[in-house]
């Protein structure tokens, strides 16, 4: 009887967490011009909120981070924080060629590297800056990654 209530309110967890997803946008150092392209999802025009998704101002109610540019030594501690502070299970997406590989900063005296050396990312999104249809297309991906069954795993 245990097992059937803990499946019923994993698939609960799972279609709430597909269904109505919080993000929390993260700019790790960039120029700001995938800022703009992510605001620019929010508006009617794209309406990213047709998944569900809802921006949050708090880590500690959001299930994923939107993250944009290189991470710099200021923001590497902050993003860390922010990162450790959501609750499990979290999700990234990296927003644009600076969060992806440096981009134009890549080598510069102040730039630690991408965001995934410093945090796991789960969806990539390219581009400088990205199209609004490219960040909804990652949004996408992230949901369709978490509708797919989990591997089952062997006990014993």
């Amino acid at each position: 009887m245990d097992s059937v209530w803990t499946k019923t309110l994993n698939q609960v967890k799972t279609w709430a967490r597909i269904n109505s997803p919080w993000a929390i946008h993260f700019n790790s150092g960039s120029c700001n011009g995938c800022d703009i392209e992510i605001l620019a999802t929010l508006t009617p025009r794209y309406d990213v909120e047709r998944f569900g998704i809802k921006l949050q101002g708090s880590p500690r109610h959001a299930d994923v981070l939107i993250c944009t540019g290189p991470v710099t030594r200021q923001a590497k501690n902050r993003l860390l924080r922010i990162y450790e502070q959501m609750p499990d299970p979290k999700f990234v997406i990296a927003v644009g060629s600076c969060g992806l590989s440096g981009g134009a900063f890549q080598g510069c005296y102040n730039i630690t590297g991408n965001i995934n050396e410093v945090i796991p990312v789960d969806v990539y999104v390219p581009g400088c800056p990205p199209r609004p249809e490219a960040i909804i297309y990652g949004v996408a991906q992230l949901l369709a990654k978490l509708q797919a069954p989990a591997p089952a795993v062997k006990e014993g």
